[in-house]
């Protein structure tokens, strides 16, 4: 199913390297609003120390955000020292593509897309066979749109578990 994680957390800090090792990983994509920084732009509480653990373990890490905001995106990734896309589009497989193409990894099976959301981050990461890891989002939304969609990506979610 194009819409089920490989792997639910609640942030990805709570990613180790052996799980990732476990899992055949050898890069990551990552996407930026809400999974790396709030909403507020402000980066996730030890995340910059996270960076470097799995830098230091090998794995390769790139940003790919959908946000359109060039300078936005490049000031978190300067912050975190890793590569960069942004107007990333996912779910289409545009940005994926150049963000794999940054990382020098031939197969998909061996990077995880981690992110908050389940239409964008999740359901490209599985149009793409990468392994998908879905967090939960760490602010809550302001605009209401984007409420409506997280109550039906919990709909969504519920209801997989159920399975």
């Amino acid at each position: 199913m194009l819409l089920r994680p490989k792997m639910q957390i609640k942030k990805i800090t709570d990613i180790t390297v052996e799980i990732l090792k476990d899992n055949n990983i050898k890069a990551l994509i990552l996407d930026s609003d809400n999974t790396l920084i709030t909403l507020d732009k402000e980066p996730l509480e030890g995340i910059k120390e996270w960076i470097n653990k799995i830098k230091q373990s090998g794995i390769k890490i790139c940003i790919a955000s959908n946000s359109i905001k060039h300078k936005k995106v490049e000031k978190v990734a300067k912050y975190l020292e890793i590569p960069y896309t942004y107007f990333s589009i996912k779910p289409t497989k545009l940005g994926l593509k150049r963000a794999k193409k940054i990382l020098q990894v031939e197969n998909n099976e061996n990077i995880a897309e981690i992110g908050d959301q389940l239409f964008t981050d999740v359901l490209g990461a599985n149009r793409m066979k990468m392994f998908s890891i879905l967090t939960e989002p760490i602010s809550e939304e302001k605009v209401k749109l984007n409420n409506l969609k997280r109550k039906l990506e919990k709909k969504i979610l519920k209801k997989q578990a159920k399975k």
